[in-house]
């Protein structure tokens, strides 16, 4: 439902009063301008992530109720009960029926909802999208950071535990992931200019976005190459999957991961030492942030939608365009770096 908010001050009460219930996402610097709207006018927008009911998407869906709370629109988020592309376009397919204002979409493929995506937007519904940097079916893709320099970090740190040396495997959640598969791609390149002396073994295992699927490739990929050494995770869960794996097999201090993951799902492991690093970014905040965009390009204001925005929201201060043949490409600035010594610093 819709709320009736009492015009003008209203936006800046309700987002003063979102801290106080929530602070999931801090809005105390927020572009209140960006998101004012003509005569106070409330929007209907869907978030359509991955797949729902997983740790991520649960801390993005906390960063959407925010949105709705402090501004009123008849936001929420909606995903599959498990990663699959088409199970994701039927989700968009009904949202269209709907008449929706905007869809805000992390795709699980990007080649499998270009077509639904060029369906809304011939409908006029905006659209906005994360994790999906060639995407063109897309009015705004905001990215929460360069992702070959993610992956690069992530493998700066992998190479360190690692020694410089030996064989690793590479996760992604899929292979039509453009984001992940970019962040191995990052990786990989940095491996091979600064620790020549490791090495990829085989395919990147496409794991879908599932901590028992992760546990069970990760597993099978140690048996066919028993010395890895290494594990690189782009997908969230794959910290989890890969955490177990190494406690159950008594290979702590042998195999070493590096990786996306939350405190929430991989904590354990990286208090116990079975694995040693995740990084992440809030995608609560990222969350909050797509709705943003959707809101402001519904209220006519794409001309300020470009390098140097700032959505007052952190890592998302001072946006970067470096793709000047896609302005619509836009990038944060920032992920956060998580080891046993600082873990106690997130409750995600």
């Amino acid at each position: 439902m819709i709320r009736t908010i009492l015009a003008a001050a209203s936006l800046t009460v309700s987002l003063m009063a979102s801290t106080a219930f929530a602070q999931v996402v801090d809005t105390s610097n927020v572009n209140k301008d960006l998101i004012q709207t003509a005569d106070d006018k409330k929007y209907t927008i869907a978030t359509v992530v991955k797949v729902d009911g997983i740790a991520w998407f649960d801390r993005m869906r906390e960063g959407v109720e925010q949105f709705k709370e402090d501004t009123g629109h008849d936001v929420w988020m909606v995903g599959p009960s498990q990663a699959d592309a088409a199970a994701q376009v039927q989700i968009i397919e009904n949202l269209i029926a709907q008449g929706v204002d905007a869809i805000a979409v992390v795709p699980f493929s990007v080649e499998g909802v270009e077509p639904v995506l060029q369906k809304a937007r011939e409908r006029g519904i905006v659209v906005i999208s994360h994790e999906a940097s060639n995407l063109v079916n897309t009015d705004f893709d905001l990215e929460a950071f360069d992702n070959h320099a993610y992956g690069a970090n992530l493998m700066k740190v992998l190479g360190e535990y690692m020694g410089g040396k030996g064989k690793y495997v590479a996760t992604v959640g899929s292979l039509t992931s453009k984001s992940q598969m970019e962040w191995i791609d990052g990786a990989v390149a940095y491996q091979k200019e600064n620790f020549p002396d490791m090495e990829l073994v085989g395919d990147r295992l496409e794991t879908y976005d599932d901590a028992a699927i992760d546990y069970t490739k990760l597993k099978e990929a140690l048996t066919a190459y028993p010395d890895i050494t290494g594990i690189l995770g782009a997908p969230m869960p794959t910290s989890a999957g890969a955490g177990r794996l190494i406690a159950e097999s008594g290979l702590k201090g042998k195999v070493f991961f590096a990786g996306t993951g939350l405190v929430s799902v991989a904590g354990e492991y990286l208090a116990s030492g079975d694995i040693q690093y995740i990084q992440f970014w809030d995608p609560a905040v990222a969350g909050y942030a797509m709705n943003m965009l959707a809101v402001a390009a519904l209220e006519g204001k794409r001309d300020q939608i470009k390098e140097g925005l700032n959505l007052g929201l952190v890592g998302y201060e001072s946006l970067t365009a470096p793709d000047a043949s896609r302005p619509n490409l836009l990038y944060g600035a920032g992920w956060v770096g998580v080891t046993a010594d600082n873990m106690d610093q997130y409750d995600f």
